[in-house]
């Protein structure tokens, strides 16, 4: 209880007329403190509810550092060795495994490492092929197929397109492959994000897809056409 508040207290337990003090029963003598106490003008000085949650909490990190100090060995030389192995410990683990980098790749998106030409793509697939990776090799494939079309100049190359939207865009300049390249796109999607399994007769369509592409002739329209010229 503040001076002012226990001046009133003391005031409404006890008033004097003169030198003669004036008992009061206890009972409303502690209501009427309570009540002369509520008023606001006793409470101006009060913390607000974000300071005392704020007084609350480091009183609760106080404690807690204080039982970890006991039960650690040592006492607060100890916790204080401890915190430190546990920070070399948390530095040793990000060196071993670096810093963490934040991708830009939509996950989905069909090209997962950087730029590789479409040969390089075809010598994957031909690889995990002869491993019978089918999955893999089939991923390869159509990413050859993909770029090479990009290389040809008939997709604009675009980081994060996806199998879906390469199928899609492909199929205005190839509309007889149209709907190979869609159902190809939708085998990649299967076996990268379905957790489906590849088997080799579904390598084989794409790759006869890509080996058809390398020889089929565009239908040049519009943009397509000026950049041919």
């Amino acid at each position: 209880m503040s001076g002012v508040g226990a001046t009133a207290a003391a005031q409404l337990l006890v008033r004097a007329s003169g030198d003669i003090p004036v008992d009061t029963p206890r009972v409303p003598a502690r209501e009427a403190a309570r009540h002369e106490l509520s008023k606001p003008m006793y409470h101006e000085n009060d913390p607000n509810l974000l300071q005392r949650a704020l007084d609350h909490l480091w009183e609760w990190i106080g404690d807690l550092l204080s039982f970890a100090s006991g039960a650690a060995p040592g006492g607060p030389a100890g916790l204080a060795v401890l915190a430190l192995i546990v920070l070399a410990l948390a530095a040793a683990l990000r060196w071993r495994l670096g810093t963490p980098q934040r991708s830009l790749r939509p996950p989905d998106a069909l090209f997962e490492n950087g730029p590789r030409s479409a040969a390089e793509h075809r010598t994957a697939a031909e690889s995990h092929a002869a491993a019978d990776r089918w999955n893999q090799a089939l991923q390869e494939r159509m990413r050859a197929i993909v770029r090479s079309l990009e290389e040809r100049a008939l997709l604009d190359p675009r980081p994060g397109r996806t199998a879906d939207e390469a199928a899609s865009e492909a199929g205005r300049p190839l509309p007889a492959h149209a709907a190979r390249l869609r159902a190809a796109a939708r085998q990649f999607d299967d076996v990268t994000y379905g957790g489906r399994t590849a088997g080799q007769q579904a390598y084989l369509t794409v790759l006869a897809l890509d080996l058809e592409l390398e020889t089929t002739k565009p239908q040049l329209t519009g943009t397509l056409q000026g950049a041919a010229e």
